[in-house]
């Protein structure tokens, strides 16, 4: 009798105890891209791309790229970093065949919690992947919730200066789904805190006002990067390589370069929305520059 094959599986939520506050990653989505170079290192050689992926055994031509939400619970307050994709495949004809749909707030309840559960929704940054979970039409998803933007970010994309061609639909999706919650919106700094123990960090590059947050519980600190980092190995190893979805790539790479020296010398456990499921690391020094070594069982002891 034939075993008839059942399709890959992978998990989708992790839960993790983090001083006093309970830490989750939830793989909203992946996807698969075609093609490594130029979608990183446009400014090297396509041959050097594909030969550090062969040193690294991925695939030279391909690469998944999974959306990885964190949800922070301080115990006073659920606090959820960034949405996914949402139904923007559903809703808008120029992203059905560009992103999968997300599954966010559905793989929630395997966490044991609902969106009307979720009370503060931070926005690192304005790209579809991040506020495309933020509404369903014209409901929030997340109706309880009070969000906080970074104010370099939104007033980027509410003035609507210096967008470049490849992020004028992005323009016009940002002011349609996040106008809508000014009203229950706070607008950040770097430095300025979302709730004890949680502050925003520079990460401006990708996204003119992205922001990166450290997170700090009874002596242990993670940093949350949202896409500060795109990819492992192309974005760590080489992070002097231009990523084509770069809004401003030289600040791009040298916040890469910053963020990796900080990470690296102070041993701070790393959170990254692009990085394979669950998303969990820390950044190593090495002779050449940086490597991504990713969480085995350290945060289950």
């Amino acid at each position: 009798m034939p075993a008839t094959m059942q399709g890959e599986t992978q998990p989708t939520v992790y839960r993790f105890k983090f001083g006093n506050f309970e830490v989750s990653t939830i793989l909203d989505s992946k996807g698969i891209r075609d093609g490594l170079h130029p979608l990183y290192g446009a400014n090297a050689p396509a041959a050097e791309v594909q030969a550090l992926a062969r040193e690294n055994n991925i695939d030279p031509n391909r690469l998944e790229h999974p959306n990885i939400p964190t949800l922070v619970n301080t115990g006073k307050e659920l606090i959820l970093f960034d949405t996914g994709n949402g139904f923007l495949p559903r809703d808008y004809e120029a992203l059905k065949t560009r992103m999968p749909m997300g599954n966010l707030a559905a793989r929630l309840a395997q966490l044991g919690h609902k969106p009307e559960d979720v009370d503060v929704v931070v926005l690192t940054h304005g790209h579809p992947d991040h506020i495309g979970g933020l509404m369903d039409g014209d409901r929030p998803i997340y109706p309880n919730a009070r969000y906080v933007f970074g104010a370099a970010e939104y007033d980027f994309w509410k003035k609507n200066e210096g967008v470049r061609e490849a992020r004028v639909f992005n323009q016009k999706l940002f002011m349609k789904i996040c106008e809508p919650l000014a009203p229950r919106s706070s607008f950040i700094k770097p430095g300025d805190t979302v709730a004890s123990g949680i502050t925003a960090v520079d990460a401006f590059g990708h996204a003119p006002g992205l922001m990166a947050f450290h997170i700090e519980s009874e002596g242990k600190r993670l940093m949350i990067t949202a896409d500060t980092f795109t990819q492992y190995v192309m974005a760590v190893q080489r992070p002097d390589w231009y990523f084509d979805m770069d809004d401003d790539k030289e600040k791009a790479v040298a916040t890469r370069k910053r963020m990796l020296d900080m990470l690296a010398a102070e041993r701070i456990f790393v959170a990254s929305f692009h990085m394979p499921f669950p998303g969990l690391g820390w950044i190593d020094k090495t002779a050449s520059g940086y490597r991504w070594v990713p969480h085995s069982y350290q945060l289950n002891l």
